[in-house]
């Protein structure tokens, strides 16, 4: 059955943008999580900012499955070794608030990736990394023996029509290799109700989906419970 992953960045960015001092992220991922979210997903940056390590350290406390998503750097390996997600999600380090996830840069990390993908793994974490959608970056993560791939959907979802479909294309190319190459496929980046169809339609074996500022928004208008609910019976969980 498919998985829904909520994510909470957004939470964390209008935490901050209104100055309130709450520790709402780990409320909010507890009411999603009663409302039926497969796991909960924090993207941590070096800075730990707007997502604090006291946010990690009490969503670990309060939600059953927790994912992270970092770049390999030394500070956030140790955090994630000891705070110890249920999975590890290697990305490339935005610093913008609220610039959203971006696919692991393979060349910037070098060789640091399939070092800092094993220790997680020895640690009893899974791992995947954030990958554009491309043939190209998918070998990549293969070769740095990852788990999975997170295919990044944000650059999709905004283009023309005239360039949706070869983009589109190439997107379930990449899943159909990750799937050839055992990874575990997950669909992530700016992920809403208005393109949902339309990209899980592209990619039918996609075992997990991440949404955020898609359950934000909507949790705004009719709460978190049913905003978890909504997203659950879009996706198929």
């Amino acid at each position: 059955m498919r998985r829904l992953s909520i994510v909470l960045d957004a939470v964390a960015v209008l935490r901050e943008a209104a100055g309130a001092s709450e520790a709402d992220v780990p409320a909010c991922a507890t009411l999603a999580e009663l409302a039926g979210a497969d796991a909960i997903q924090l993207g941590v940056s070096e800075e730990l900012q707007p997502m604090t390590e006291a946010d990690v350290r009490q969503v670990r406390r309060a939600a059953s499955v927790l994912e992270l998503r970092l770049a390999p750097a030394p500070g956030l390996l140790k955090l994630a070794l000891e705070v110890q997600p249920d999975r590890v999600v290697l990305a490339s380090d935005s610093t913008q608030t609220g610039a959203g996830a971006t696919p692991l840069d393979f060349r910037a990390w070098g060789t640091a990736i399939a070092p800092s993908a094993r220790t997680l793994r020895e640690a009893g974490i899974q791992v995947a990394a954030l990958v554009a959608p491309s043939l190209e970056a998918v070998k990549a993560a293969h070769a740095a023996d990852v788990q999975g791939v997170d295919l990044y959907t944000g650059s999709l979802v905004d283009l023309p029509a005239s360039e949706r479909q070869n983009a589109s294309e190439a997107l379930a190319d990449a899943a159909r290799l990750a799937a050839k190459l055992r990874l575990g496929v997950t669909l992530s980046g700016g992920l809403g109700f208005r393109n949902l169809d339309g990209l899980l339609a592209c990619v039918p074996a996609a075992e997990r989906i991440c949404v955020g500022r898609a359950f934000a928004a909507r949790s705004l208008l009719v709460g978190v419970d049913r905003a978890v609910r909504d997203l659950r019976s879009r996706v198929g969980c």
